[in-house]
């Protein structure tokens, strides 16, 4: 690398060649980053502006319209929807906008221009958080908010109702990759008592109750997230046959488990065991010791459903972990299905990283 490419400011947009000089792209560079330059266009001479970005956002919404009959998705997933850095999750009229990366944090004008422009959201909140941030050299900082804000935030998802916060909630207050995941849960839920380990504001456990679930336990450490999800569990009028219970996931397991509690359907969908690499083997390790503690609370022939978002652990790592909680749980099990991300997070072919999510479904004996 040049003294003059050294010099260059963070996220600075750039035309590159190869060896012989024959053009690449224009992507944004970043000289503080593990990866230096991320392509925005195959054309070296693109004018990355306004215009251009609000082409890319009407093709990424052209296509979430074309899979969804509702505005609650992700509009925009980063390298996949060709926008590398950027994440938008639509909720009606209001979007969360996270600036991941130098370039789109100097792009962030023209992006909030261009999605006024595409779907004139009345409100956008634009979030400067996270460990991607921190990889770009960049600061963290308030979320900045266009127009009105006042939560909580409605949210529809598989013909439910949850509410949500987007100001102090989990990442961009949702998590619409386990949507498809979430209804397969509450199809093999009816009639059965479920536990939603790390329910967050209930998602799992809430679709469960109104599939016809007879009971519901949602665990979560946070009693703000409990709170939405009882106010909505009132709303879908399942109330009665939910009950939520502030606690560690691994404690409230255990505790389950020494008084003999068993479930029909048993749900653990927990943060990232492992962010980095060198977490690698002690998430591995966690992610077998929540399948096994969950494992033993799971009824006979009832189904655990377990998921990992860590992109460093792939699909064999993960069954070869959760296969171990279970044999220590003494259990035998059957994969009956193996879920990912909803078609709404799509997956670049040459980026392994954005094929993150695993979510299985076994049946125990």
């Amino acid at each position: 690398m040049s003294l003059n490419a050294k010099a260059l400011a963070p996220g600075t947009l750039v035309s590159l060649c190869d060896t012989n000089g024959n053009g690449i792209g224009t992507a944004m560079f970043n000289p503080q980053s593990l990866i230096c330059a991320r392509i925005l266009s195959r054309e070296i001479s693109s004018t990355i502006d306004t215009s251009w970005i609000a082409a890319r956002l009407v093709s990424a919404l052209n296509l979430r319209n074309r899979m969804f009959q509702v505005p609650y998705y992700r509009l925009v997933h980063a390298e996949a929807d060709g926008l590398p850095g950027l994440i938008i999750d639509r909720f009606d009229e209001t979007c969360v906008v996270q600036l991941n990366t130098a370039g789109m944090e100097l792009l962030s004008s023209n992006i909030i221009e261009a999605l006024k422009n595409a779907i004139s959201p009345k409100t956008i909140l634009i979030q400067r958080q996270g460990s991607a941030r921190m990889l770009e050299g960049l600061d963290a900082g308030p979320t900045d908010i266009i127009g009105n804000y006042s939560g909580p935030t409605r949210l529809e998802e598989n013909g439910n109702t949850f509410l949500i916060d987007l100001l102090e909630g989990q990442k961009t207050g949702w998590f619409f990759d386990h949507r498809e995941n979430r209804l397969r849960a509450a199809l093999l839920s009816q009639g059965r008592r479920i536990a939603d380990i790390y329910s967050y504001v209930g998602g799992f456990g809430l679709q469960g109750a109104v599939k016809g679930a007879s009971e519901v336990l949602c665990v979560d450490r946070s009693k703000k997230a409990l709170n939405l999800a009882s106010k909505a569990a009132e709303i879908s009028k399942v109330e009665n046959r939910c009950q939520f219970l502030k606690a560690d996931a691994f404690t409230a397991l255990e505790d389950l488990s020494t008084h003999k509690e068993r479930f029909g359907v048993v749900i653990a969908d927990p943060p990232a065991f492992v962010r980095t690499k060198k977490d690698l083997k002690s998430g591995r390790r966690g992610y077998r010791k929540l399948a096994g503690l969950a494992a033993r609370i799971v009824e006979q022939n009832g189904i655990l459903c377990i998921a990992s978002c860590s992109h460093h652990v792939d699909v064999k790592m993960f069954l070869e972990d959760v296969n171990k909680g279970v044999t220590d749980a003494k259990r035998n099990a059957i994969v009956l299905h193996v879920g990912g991300a909803a078609p709404d997070h799509p997956v670049h072919p040459a980026l392994s990283e954005s094929s993150y999510l695993k979510c299985l479904f076994l049946k125990l004996d």
